[in-house]
């Protein structure tokens, strides 16, 4: 019997599975946060699986943006800090963006956890841990209207991987460019971020770090080029022709 490679999407699936219940059991992951990964998990498999060229697209697009942007800040949550932080703190890093840890279910125990695990993973200067730089961003309920006002507030970009959608719009509200990763190509976030990466942010991150040092070479008048040939309504568009059409070719299939 011949064992299933280590690179098959399954089995990426199920090692991120046990990346996230690793995260819930030391602190870092909601139970919440969980859930959102199933979610995810069936997106993921009706856009194939892989990161395709529509998220290539969108990625070079977010590259080009974070190395124009003169205050980048990458905001981290407990899935992120689970799934990928040697990553993000590598694209933190490249691109000269400050990192953030901003909660929807937060708690101080959740928060160091967070904090521990970036830093050990090679994280600097980590933002949102003091109570006495918060400020209040407007048009949110949640934990997460508590932004650092050196961070996120003073912010021209900002990148919200696995987001919420209200604070999506309060950002673009407050002016800044929203970066998101998001597997549902509907959802609010999806729709409402100038730049919504379609793919798993376990594949897109490598692909970013990559695309980073590619584009770090390129001048502004480039990189501009870049972000404005990208159009987030037309890649949106052809992420849900995509899943019509790997629905198509599984229906046939079966």
């Amino acid at each position: 019997m011949s064992l299933i490679p280590k690179s098959h999407p399954r089995v990426k699936s199920l090692l991120i599975r046990k990346k996230l219940v690793d995260g819930f059991d030391n602190g870092l992951v909601a139970k919440e946060g969980l859930l959102a990964q199933g979610r995810g998990e069936a997106f993921d498999y009706l856009l194939g699986e892989k990161t395709g060229k529509n998220a290539k697209f969108a990625i070079r697009a977010a590259v080009a943006q974070l190395h124009l942007a003169k205050m980048p800040v990458i905001s981290i949550n407990g899935n992120v800090a689970a799934l990928c932080p040697k990553q993000i703190i590598k694209l933190s890093k490249q691109t000269k963006a400050k990192l953030e840890v901003n909660l929807f279910y937060t708690n101080e125990k959740r928060k160091n956890a967070i904090i521990k695990t970036l830093k050990n993973n090679g994280g600097k200067e980590i933002l949102g841990t003091n109570s006495k730089n918060s400020i209040k961003l407007s048009g949110i309920d949640s934990a997460r209207r508590i932004v650092d006002k050196d961070g996120i507030f003073a912010a021209d970009v900002v990148v919200v991987p696995l987001e919420d959608g209200d604070r999506t719009i309060a950002l673009r509200k407050a002016g800044k460019i929203v970066i998101t990763f998001d597997l549902n190509p509907l959802s609010r976030t999806s729709q409402t971020a100038n730049i919504t990466i379609v793919d798993n942010i376990t594949r897109a991150i490598d692909v970013m770090i990559s695309e980073s040092k590619k584009l770090s070479k390129k001048n502004p008048k480039s990189l501009k080029k870049i972000v404005n040939d990208f159009n987030n309504k037309k890649n949106l568009t052809e992420n849900v022709i995509q899943i019509k059409n790997n629905l198509s070719r599984r229906a046939k299939i079966a």
